[in-house]
């Protein structure tokens, strides 16, 4: 049996960002179909990306590609994801 690579998704945030905790969720439901790996990424603590996401937050990347700006829907988010299996 052949463990699957996990699908590396990273969501840029910061506290206090409604819209953020929703692509949290959405994410996390779909995780339960993939298998994949969460990371949060406060953009607080890099004045740069702070600087390129501050008004587009939340920012969803996979394997270190960004996919979604501003929002994130469950439909294409799997959609996307189905690209990686």
């Amino acid at each position: 049996m052949t463990q699957e690579k996990p699908i590396i998704i990273t969501i840029y945030s910061k506290d206090e960002c409604s819209l953020c905790d929703k692509a949290k969720a959405i994410v996390e439901k779909v995780a339960q179909d993939y298998p994949l790996e969460i990371e949060m990424f406060d953009i607080t603590t890099d004045p740069v990306i702070f600087e390129k996401y501050k008004y587009q937050i939340p920012v969803i990347a996979i394997n270190g590609e960004i996919k979604f700006i501003s929002k994130v829907s469950e439909f294409w988010l799997r959609r996307e994801l189905a690209n990686y299996n």
